[in-house]
């Protein structure tokens, strides 16, 4: 039997919460571990017993959710974590990547578009929902004040829509490996090391 990929859940909502450790646990891929109720015990526990991927709401009872991102990142900083929330604003979204997240969709999405995020983190892709897509890229206007080149422009683009390595490879015609080195030169240019604080800071500076 192989081994599966294991999810924690965090979410306040006991309904919605069970919902997903069930369409989780029905795949046979992936296996559902842990579910927590409030942003603290979540903490405690995904440290204590880490999965390999973390769907983690924001408005949870005793605190926002995306302070319990920067806490367990900072014990677990290679730990995907995606933000799974009805909570779609600019200041969220902002907010979320710069604590760590690895994507954020919002409860609205499809059962396969949720289940197919998770994959995609785990490919290297930074998932988002569409209509988070649409609005990260549409809501900004283009003020480009560094030295990206146009391809590296490109690429932060296609990274801020949610697609994986492979996605921007197939979009622009280029290999995952030219992929790979334009993104390790924007990071260098913008002064990051992950691609969750690149598209973060895409978003604070307006790049996009």
């Amino acid at each position: 039997m192989k081994n599966l990929i294991t999810v924690s859940l965090v979410e306040d909502d006991r309904d919605i919460c069970s919902s997903l450790a069930k369409l989780i646990n029905n795949t046979n891929v992936f296996t559902c571990i842990h579910q927590y109720h409030d942003c603290q015990s979540g903490v405690e526990g995904i440290i204590k017993d880490p999965p390999n991927i973390v769907l983690m709401d924001i408005g949870l009872p005793d605190r926002s959710g995306i302070e319990g991102i920067s806490e367990i990142r900072a014990k677990l900083p290679d730990l995907n974590i995606i933000v799974l929330t009805a909570h779609e604003n600019d200041d969220y979204v902002f907010n979320a990547l710069c604590a760590g997240a690895s994507g954020y969709i919002i409860k609205e999405a499809s059962t396969e578009r949720i289940l197919g995020a998770i994959q995609e983190v785990l490919n290297g892709g930074a998932p988002m929902s569409t209509q988070i897509a649409r609005m990260v890229v549409k809501s900004f206007q283009r003020k480009n004040t560094t030295t990206l080149s146009p391809r590296e422009m490109e690429v932060l683009n296609e990274l801020c829509t949610g697609k994986s390595y492979k996605m921007i490879a197939d979009v622009l015609f280029i290999s995952e490996e030219t992929v790979r080195r334009h993104l390790k030169s924007i990071y260098k240019k913008l002064h990051v090391s992950s691609k969750s604080e690149a598209v973060a800071k895409a978003l604070k500076e307006r790049l996009v």
